[in-house]
Formats: structure tokens, sequence, C-alpha cells
């Protein structure tokens, strides 16, 4: 990636023309911390959970799935403090963002943890209000999640009760949450509308195996962004100098975005907080109980907590190139993960006007689509065409001419080298599977 102090411009300018992520409510002046993803973004996105969901549930026999529901009982919102600590007057730092309660400040003038300026005192609570019901005056005052983290918790017992877990054993989530930002910005780096990307795991309330999964799920997560393409240099843990009230550890994984490292990813050990609190406040029991021991206690958390848009975003950043061709001109390219890429290949006819060449490109497109995202193009010259799929990191080009009449086999161009090789056309499948995995 360009170290480029503008390269939040550039994505977010590249992402809006290719159709991954539009402004929220443009056409009426927009939205504030809203986005919307187009026809590349939604892929890259759904891309994105699939291999999480891949990584965290499909390849492991000690992690679930759940799916909590968006709206949940406020009790919950008293349980978890969000409601508590989210409606205190307080002070946003405007270098780092980091929010404080102005009551807990000793020098209201700067930021304590980088010395920034800060924001005058808002009375602000974070939790987005909805109301169920239809009648007026009785409606239930409610909220939108402000994280997906809760729903894991409340059904603990479900899932214990409904399936043969036994600790240690992990409870994946992917879905939105929502927040009142007091500054979104950063393009989708700070929004009111999110997905996050989560594993709740459960362990023995014991010190040093506790911390030996902490150390576990760091090294799993990093190792899953290496996996998908990030370069490992534009990584690094940060570790928490302060606590929040239910950790005894936590760091984050941070993206160096432009020269300055920004959270990406939470690794959490937030003890036995969550259980206990929504044990006092709905009268339930929240405890494990161990077969062999014949024990029974509060489980220990271990979290692993991503935004799936900030994930999606880095990832563009990290795979955002602006290269020499060789033949004195230049291209804009996103190097992503073939299995991040929205499509994995496209398809063209050399010649839009010449029947044939378009017959056999559309049959090959069609036989291919079933198994990939393909995309079809016949505009301009096979230059512009090339370019425009570089644009959106679409890894392989294939087309063709007038010897794919003949020969039977087509032009297969490689978006990262651009070398291009001739493949017999039966052999296109096999060789898109062994490129793409």
């Amino acid at each position: 990636m360009p170290h480029m102090e503008n390269i939040f411009e550039k994505v977010s300018s590249l992402a809006k023309r290719r159709g991954f992520i539009y402004p929220g409510s443009e056409i009426y002046g927009g939205l504030a911390g809203t986005w919307d993803y187009g026809p590349l973004g939604v892929e890259l996105k759904r891309n994105l959970k699939e291999e999480f969901w891949k990584f965290a549930v499909k390849t492991r026999d000690n992690v679930v799935g759940i799916d909590a529901a968006i709206v949940m009982s406020p009790k919950v919102w008293e349980a978890s403090g969000h409601l508590a600590s989210f409606s205190d007057p307080l002070v946003e730092c405007k270098k780092c963002h980091h929010r404080f309660r102005l009551d807990q400040l000793s020098d209201s003038s700067k930021c304590p943890d980088c010395g920034g300026e800060l924001t005058e005192p808002k009375q602000f609570n974070l939790m987005v209000e909805t109301y169920l019901g239809v009648v007026e005056g009785e409606k239930l005052k409610t909220y939108l999640r402000g994280e997906i983290t809760q729903g894991v918790h409340v059904n603990f017992k479900n899932v214990l009760s409904s399936t043969r877990v036994k600790l240690p054993f992990g409870i994946a989530q992917v879905g939105k949450a929502f927040r009142n930002e007091i500054t979104p910005g950063g393009f989708t780096f700070r929004s009111r509308e999110f997905e996050q990307m989560e594993i709740q795991f459960y362990v023995k309330p014991e010190e040093e195996e506790s911390m030996k999964w902490f150390e576990y799920w760091k090294e799993e997560r990093r190792k899953w962004y290496l996996s998908l393409g990030m370069r490992g240099e534009n990584l690094k843990f940060t570790d928490h100098e302060q606590l929040a009230h239910y950790a005894r550890a936590a760091c984050d994984i941070e993206y160096n975005a432009g020269g300055e490292f920004k959270e990406m990813e939470g690794i959490h050990h937030r003890g036995d907080w969550d259980l206990k609190q929504h044990e006092a406040y709905s009268k339930e029991d929240m405890t494990y109980f161990d077969e062999e021991t014949k024990e029974r206690f509060h489980p220990w958390t271990i979290e692993t907590s991503g935004g799936v848009d900030r994930a999606a975003l880095f990832f563009l950043m990290d795979a955002y190139r602006e290269e020499e061709t060789g033949d004195g001109e230049s291209r804009t390219v996103l190097k992503l993960h073939p299995k991040l890429a929205p499509y994995k290949a496209a398809v063209f006819p050399l010649l839009a006007n010449k029947p044939q060449l378009v017959e056999l490109a559309k049959k090959i497109h069609d036989d291919l689509k079933g198994g990939y995202m393909i995309a079809w193009d016949e505009r301009g010259n096979i230059g512009k065409r090339y370019r425009a799929q570089d644009e959106a990191g679409t890894p392989f080009c294939i087309t063709v001419d007038f010897d794919s009449l003949e020969k039977n086999d087509v032009t297969v161009r490689d978006r990262d080298s651009m070398i291009q090789e001739r493949i017999p056309i039966a052999e296109l499948k096999s060789y898109l599977d062994a490129k793409l995995g």
C-alpha cells in the first residue's frame, strides 16, 4: 500500500466509482455515519463474512454459531452496563476519538491517553433508542443493540441445553450493531451502523489456562488476516493500558492506515463479568456444571471482536496500488486475495461486433458463473476492460479471440503479474479451481 496521507480519500473515491461503497441516503444530502454497499461491496463483505464463518465455525469442533435478535429486552442493556456508562456527560478526544466521562477526568482540557484536545461535554447516550408496540403512550422503549456480544451471553444456557458443547467452547456471531457516534468519520472506519464478527470463547476460571487461550486467539486472528493477503508489516498488537471495567486483559489488532495504526479488532479477556451480570439481573442461573469434576462455576470468556466494515476498508487499503505498467502507462489495481475478490474472473469477446466471438464468450461466461461470480464486459477496447477489472480487483480476465474459434482455447490474463497464457476452454474450470482455492 502506498504510504500516502490521502489513502482514505483515494480508496473512498475508488469505492464509490466502482460500486463498492456509496454514502448513505446520498440523494437526500446524506446521513452521516451511514453507508450503502454497492454491487462489488456487497460481494466483498459477503466473502469476508463467509471466510470468517469458515475460520470460526466450519473448521472447528468447539465453536458453534448463533444469530441473535437486533432488538432485545432493555434489561439486557442495564445488565451489560451500556445504559449507565453511555448516558453520562461525555467528552471525546478530537485526535484519538477516545471518550471519557467528564466526572472521571482530573484535567478536562486534554485527553489523558494522547494529550489531544477534548470536545465540549455533552449528555450523550451511545445507544440508539427505538419503540415497540402499536398504541401511542403504551410503547415499550428499547434499543437497537450497541454490540452483538450480549446476544451470545444471554443465550449461553440455551446453547448448553440444546447442543453437546463442553468447556472450552465458543459461540460465534456476525451481525449488525448501532451506535450514536459523536463524530463519525474516516470513511467507514467510524460509523453509526456497522457489522461485527465475534467469538465468545468460554473457558474454566483458571488464570494460567485462560491466558493461554487469550494468547491463542490473538495469534489465530492475526494469522487469519495474513491468510487473506493482508501484509504483516501493516499489523501490530497494542495492549490496553487502561482496562475496561469487565476486562482482565485486552489488546487490539491495529492496521497501518496510511502511516497511522488504527484499531481493527479487539481481543478481550472478559472474565466472568457478563454471565454474572445477566444472572444478577435476570435471576436465572448462568453457571456451568462440569460433569468430570462435579463443580459448578461461571466460566470466563475470551472474546475476539472485529468490525466487518473496518476489515473490508483495511483490506481495500492494503490491496490498493498505483503502478507503472512498463509500457509508459499506469494503472490503479486492487490486489485483493482471490477469496475476497467480488468477481473471480471476467469474460470478454475480443470484439463486440463479431457474433461468433460474443456467442462463444457468452457460453464460457454462463458455464463458469454457476461456480463463481463472473463478470461480463464487451465495452471499449481490451486494454480499457483490463484496467476496469484491475480496479475492481478481479484476479483473472478471460478473452475469446479468433484463435479461440479454431483452437478451442482462450487467453487468461493474471491481474497481479499481467502475464497472459493460453488455456484450453475445457480446462478453464479446473484452472480457476486451482488458482482460487
